[in-house]
């Protein structure tokens, strides 16, 4: 007969309907593919207040504890949602999961993964994408503002006062709210993230490409162009990536494959939007490292 702590650690295993819902169809996605699965979902749509919803570091222990255990030799399916974030912390995580899985890594991608999640996406072997999925610029964030953004800004100011220097006093007030190093740290994050993006595409999606390099500088010219892309949040279909050479399955050609998925999404988004969690790492197993909303962190062993 189980004693009261045996007892209160099964509860704490089996998680609130959301997390058993959840974990019902994330093992069905694994069933459907033969392959780990990995849920990494950010609830930055449901709780914008939070400014901890982005990638970031803390965010390596949650993947650390889901990988463990797996059978690595059947690859791993990502299954994406997330605003982007930090571009050393999302360096660090695809350095982390290819240490792990080597290449054999595809991205799903139900909704949305931004900026930093549109670079883990390009450092997958596949991106499988659906007529409502979209990727995003990669437009790195440099203490929450967007580096492009203030290359151009920059670059407009000095045009314009070079041009006419009685626009100084106009141009003024815009500039000094700048750090003095911005701009170069600016310029560095945007290189750095270039960097990296063309690294993941050449070792991955294109590694056996004999014209891989004229079609990372295609997607690097649009994806990396924020005067192409324009905004940060620009919204990038399917149909796009796939014109621009990236490797993108769609959904809608296997029934039971988009089911599945969307299946795990819809739980997923639905414990972020009735419960306090605000970020979910997962994987198909039910071991799940998950932060909520009062800046706690629950690791539930599967």
């Amino acid at each position: 007969m189980p004693d009261w702590n045996q007892l209160l650690n099964e509860v704490t295993a089996l998680g609130s309907q959301f997390d058993v819902l959840r974990r019902k169809y994330l093992a069905r996605l694994h069933q459907a593919t033969g392959r780990n699965v990995i849920i990494y979902y950010s609830g930055w749509l449901q709780k914008p207040q939070l400014d901890w919803t982005a990638i970031n570091d803390e965010d390596k222990n949650g993947f650390m504890s889901t990988i463990h255990e797996m059978d690595r030799s059947k690859g791993l399916d990502l299954v994406l949602h997330t605003p982007g974030g930090d571009v050393a912390a999302t360096e660090s995580i695809i350095d982390h999961l290819r240490q792990m899985f080597g290449t054999d890594i595809r991205a799903v991608v139900p909704q949305l993964a931004m900026s930093g999640g549109t670079m883990m996406c390009l450092a997958c072997k596949e991106i499988l994408m659906g007529e409502q999925s979209s990727l995003g610029p990669v437009d790195p964030q440099f203490n929450g503002i967007p580096a492009h953004g203030v290359i151009e800004e920059f670059d407009t100011a000095r045009k314009e006062i070079k041009a006419d220097p009685a626009s100084i006093p106009l141009w003024q007030p815009l500039i000094a709210k700048y750090h003095p190093t911005l701009i170069g740290e600016c310029q560095k994050v945007v290189k750095w993230a270039e960097t990296l993006t063309r690294e993941w595409l050449s070792s991955g999606m294109f590694r056996d490409d004999p014209d891989k390099d004229t079609k990372i500088q295609k997607v690097w010219d649009e994806l990396g162009s924020h005067a192409l892309t324009l905004s940060h949040n620009r919204h990038i279909s399917a149909d796009r990536c796939h014109g621009l050479g990236l490797k993108v399955i769609m959904l809608e050609d296997n029934q039971e494959l988009q089911d599945a998925v969307l299946s795990v999404h819809h739980a997923t988004m639905l414990t972020l939007d009735k419960t306090g969690a605000a970020k979910i790492i997962e994987n198909h197993m039910g071991r799940a490292y998950i932060k909520l909303a009062q800046q706690m962190i629950v690791a539930r062993p599967g």
